[in-house]
């Protein structure tokens, strides 16, 4: 039994030494290509928190909408108020899912051929699907909703093949009237997850946790100027230039995007302002990191946290991370790189990895973190569509927004920490890390010895399981490698 675990602990280290090397590689890789497209000075340190190469527009109004019960019927109530035009992006949608789960409440189809038939122009810009149909959405399957949505209505929807190899396009967008967009991680589709839920997660086969922002003034332009850039080239339809809003709020904003490059005509050299305000953002960090997202494999990323928690800006710095249990692959949660941050931790519970899951008190399941979510020191805040690896950041299509109002930040923090461990607002309206320190980590350990113990859970938080090093240190920079050209 001894000589089993010596020789699987060898294979760890092996496995471990390979991964930090590969990574060492991947990471040498993105630097080049950013550098040679002229986006190297993203990975240099330095630069303000809120900056960089996303114009900053001020006088905007942003609320975060939070889960599937508040942003889906949002979007829904502001299509059926269309006047001009309904423009979405997404990464898939299907023609039988329902905004809402009102008694009688239409299908997306429906929704959307009832406004173009009141001359409303509709218009839906989708992935094709993968060029093989090793994964979903195929393209024989999005084909088939093409048709479903455009078939005896006047909605146009037209799919975008020009995805890099391996990769798709990933964002999540709205934009009505030019007036008002939405930009988030939600799918107009069940495929692969149940969309629709609530801050309370009843129990239901898997719960999914997400995040729409809704805005009004000159940002909104910024979206629909975005939408109609890929439209145009993808559709051969030339749409007008979008008039900007008039101010509508205190907020200063940022679209930031993610398009690779050798993709579009009109950023041929790409753009990548989400890695470059995530990179800012981290660095200037001081207090607080909160990051809600799918996945947590970028080395990026990962470097700037280990360097925070190696070297701490204050004596009461936290990094709280909530992940889904196991990603869509099912595989390592987070390729090696949790363990990496919590090795870097070394004891100091500065950091602290959690999941959450649903449960009635005698069973569990879980929430799925679908969210794209990053706070930093209540200064700073991001979501949107972007997952934080190497796909997102460098490859697939996405779009996030950023915004330094501390009061939304602040009280989106709130309102999300309320969701999550249960407490009311006004409880947890002090320091932050007196909140994880008393809250938070007492939680989610407790949660995690229960049910380690093969009892019943009793709150939705827990620790994050399955933090090994092993096999993933060897696994995230090698797919990184073969999927990133």
């Amino acid at each position: 039994m001894g000589e089993v675990k010596t020789f699987h602990s060898f294979l760890d280290k092996v496995d471990e030494r390979l991964g930090d090397g590969l990574e060492r590689v991947l990471c040498a890789h993105h630097g080049r290509r950013l550098r040679g497209l002229g986006w190297g000075e993203v990975l240099e340190p330095g630069g303000d928190r809120f900056g960089g190469r996303a114009p900053v527009r001020e006088g905007n109004r942003v609320e975060v909408l939070i889960d599937g019960e508040e942003s889906l019927p949002a979007i829904a109530d502001a299509i059926r108020r269309a006047k001009s035009h309904v423009h979405i992006a997404n990464w898939h949608a299907s023609a039988d899912f329902r905004l809402t789960r009102e008694p009688g409440a239409p299908t997306l189809r429906e929704l959307l051929a009832e406004t173009a038939a009141r001359g409303v122009d509709v218009r839906v810009l989708v992935w094709a699907g993968p060029p093989v149909p090793a994964f979903q959405p195929t393209r024989g399957l999005a084909r088939s909703e093409q048709r479903k949505l455009t078939e005896g209505t006047n909605v146009r929807c037209v799919l975008d093949a020009r995805e890099r190899t391996l990769h798709c396009h990933h964002e999540k967008l709205v934009v009505v009237d030019d007036a008002v967009a939405f930009v988030g991680g939600v799918d107009f589709t069940a495929l692969e997850g149940d969309r629709h839920d609530s801050p309370d997660h009843p129990p239901r086969p898997i719960g999914w946790h997400d995040l729409v922002s809704r805005l009004h003034g000159p940002v909104v332009a910024d979206v629909a100027e975005h939408f109609r850039r890929r439209w145009t080239e993808v559709a051969g339809e030339d749409l007008p230039k979008p008039d900007v809003p008039e101010p509508a709020g205190g907020s200063r904003v940022q679209l930031l995007r993610t398009v690779p490059n050798d993709t579009y005509d009109f950023t041929p050299k790409g753009e990548f302002t989400i890695l470059d305000a995530y990179l800012r953002a981290l660095r200037s960090a001081r207090r607080l990191v909160y990051l809600e997202n799918q996945f947590l494999w970028s080395p990026e990323i990962a470097e700037v946290l280990l360097g925070k928690l190696c070297d701490p800006p204050d004596d009461r710095f936290r990094v709280v991370l909530l992940l889904p249990r196991k990603p869509s692959n099912g595989a390592d949660t987070t390729r090696g790189q949790l363990g990496r941050l919590l090795d870097a931790d070394d004891g100091n519970n500065r950091l602290l990895a959690a999941t959450i899951s649903a449960h009635d008190g005698g069973s569990a399941a879980p929430v799925y973190v679908h969210a794209k979510l990053g706070i930093v020191d209540d200064e700073w805040l991001t979501v949107g569509s972007a997952n934080l690896n190497e796909h997102s950041l460098f490859n697939d299509t996405e779009v996030n927004i950023a915004t330094d109002d501390r009061e939304l930040v602040r009280a989106t923090r709130l309102r999300l920490w309320s969701e999550h461990l249960g407490r009311p607002e006004a409880e947890l309206d002090t320091d932050p890390a007196d909140v994880v320190d008393n809250l938070w980590r007492p939680l989610a350990q407790e949660q995690a010895d229960r049910e380690r113990r093969g009892e019943p859970r009793t709150h939705r938080l827990v620790l994050l399981p399955g933090v090994s090093r092993r096999a993933g240190r060897l696994q995230g920079p090698l797919r990184g490698l073969l999927v990133d050209g």
